[in-house]
């Protein structure tokens, strides 16, 4: 016998569990939810949140080794262990999940779901029914195809993070944001890292000056940093593991994978009804429809950007779509973004590449963060404020920020920004004082217009 729901959600990350609470809150829809794996996904369980974690614990030991001596304090090794079991604490139980789950009238289904057809849905040997369905199945770690690889053992962001125990030495494959922070991660623990990145600069989707300026940063903690460096082969010499890259070998302890991620649509049927898939995920429109009417899909298993509060939005977006609500579509035009490195770097709009390519007459400017007051309370010196606008209008078409808090500073901007904003008005605006923000202001004043200042008789 099978039974009746308003709404099937498969996954309950971040897409799938806000397109469960909107429906159950705003339309009084019964919702079931399935997840086998983890309640709340990979970003509270495996991800970002326990990654934020040890990233506060770097940024101590850090600031305690830079700074401590000043103050009469000995910096100290962390201990891998305490700290694991620190970033386990501050997890919510997938206990207290299910009572989450259980208060807002939310069905929770633990089991692996599989589409019989547009409407029907297999778990736990249950057949669901229901008009609409959404798939959330979110995204795993890539494992690139390099000769040697399946003969190693390697670590990715989910392991790395159960470890008790230091790597010596670490060579961490891909710069994109978990690649970077788990480098400087363990570069500040105490392992030597090797950053390896194929692309020409780290962070690619970033702009150039700031990816250049973060990189400097690394560097500069001794994070050996390789782009334009694909990884050839890997093999086990000895108690090694040897990486042949761009014509040397590196030799380490440890591999971290970091290379990318590939949405999960393995074994859940939607090849049996005929879902569109591309390299990247499930093809899906701005309202987040699949092909196949009655499906829609959200978050890391689709194509588009792979971020926390992106899955969020297209789940909403999903659920106004099927209820019949007149909602948005999809836009990522101004999606603020940030690597939570020390420093983070964050922007929004363009870069400086993206607006050239766009046709703008670009303009821009640069203000290092060694000249914002805040940066020495911790010496940190590194990072930059980047603003690109168009040199005719004056209007902003991007903003970049390295430094401490460039996540913070960079949401605040998006979140009040315009079209139409210029960088003069940026450069009139209040800031805090003294703060890491202000750098944003300093930058747009060497954007205003200098008056001619008269010449010697």
């Amino acid at each position: 016998m099978s039974e009746t729901y308003d709404l099937i959600v498969i996954g309950a990350g971040s897409a799938g569990r806000e397109a469960a609470r909107k429906a159950t809150a705003e339309h009084g829809a019964r919702v079931a939810l399935i997840e086998s794996t983890f309640w709340g996904g990979s970003c509270p369980n495996v991800a970002c949140q326990p990654t934020k974690a040890y990233l506060v614990a770097a940024e101590l030991v850090r600031d305690l080794a830079e700074l401590g001596p000043s103050f009469g304090l000995e910096p100290s090794a962390p201990d891998l262990a305490k700290v694991r079991a620190w970033k386990e604490s501050v997890k919510r139980t997938q206990a207290a999940w299910e009572d989450y789950f259980a208060a807002a009238g939310i069905e929770a289904i633990k089991g692996r779901a599989t589409l019989v057809d547009a409407h029907t849905v297999l778990v736990n040997g249950r057949t669901l029914e229901s008009e609409r369905i959404l798939v959330a199945t979110g995204s795993r770690t890539a494992v690139p195809p390099i000769p040697g690889l399946a003969d190693i053992d390697w670590v990715d962001h989910i392991s790395a993070l159960e470890l008790t125990e230091l790597p010596e030495s670490l060579l961490v494959l891909g710069a994109g944001a978990v690649g970077l922070e788990f480098a400087q991660i363990f570069a500040r623990f105490g392992s030597k890292v090797t950053l390896v990145e194929a692309l020409p600069q780290i962070a690619a989707h970033a702009d150039a000056d700031a990816a250049a300026s973060l990189q400097a940063a690394l560097e500069a903690e001794g994070i050996d940093v390789l782009v334009g460096a694909p990884v050839e082969r890997v093999r086990r010499g000895g108690d090694r593991i040897v990486a042949a890259v761009g014509g040397t070998e590196v030799r380490v302890s440890d591999v971290l994978l970091a290379a990318g991620r590939v949405a999960n649509v393995e074994g859940y049927g939607l090849d049996a009804v005929g879902i569109e898939l591309s390299r990247r995920g499930i093809t899906v429109d701005a309202h987040m429809r699949t092909n196949v009417p009655g499906i829609w899909a959200a978050g890391d298993v689709v194509e588009g950007p792979q971020f926390t509060p992106v899955a969020g939005y297209q789940g909403a977006i999903a659920v106004d779509d099927m209820f019949g609500v007149d909602g948005p579509s999809a836009d990522y035009s101004l999606l603020p973004t940030a690597i939570f490195t020390d420093p983070e770097l964050a922007g929004f709009g363009l870069t400086e590449a993206e607006a050239r390519d766009a046709g703008h007459e670009v303009e821009t400017v640069v203000h290092p963060v060694s000249a914002v007051t805040r940066a020495y309370f911790t010496n940190s010196l590194h990072g930059l404020f980047k603003i690109v606008f168009d040199r005719s209008s004056r209007e902003v078409l991007g903003i970049h920020v390295v430094s401490r808090s460039a996540g913070d500073i960079v949401g605040a901007l998006a979140l009040a920004f315009r079209p139409g904003l210029t960088v003069d008005e940026l450069a009139a605006a209040h800031y805090v004082y003294p703060s890491f923000s202000e750098g944003v202001k300093e930058a747009a004043q060497l954007a205003l217009p200098r008056v001619p200042q008269p010449t010697a008789t």
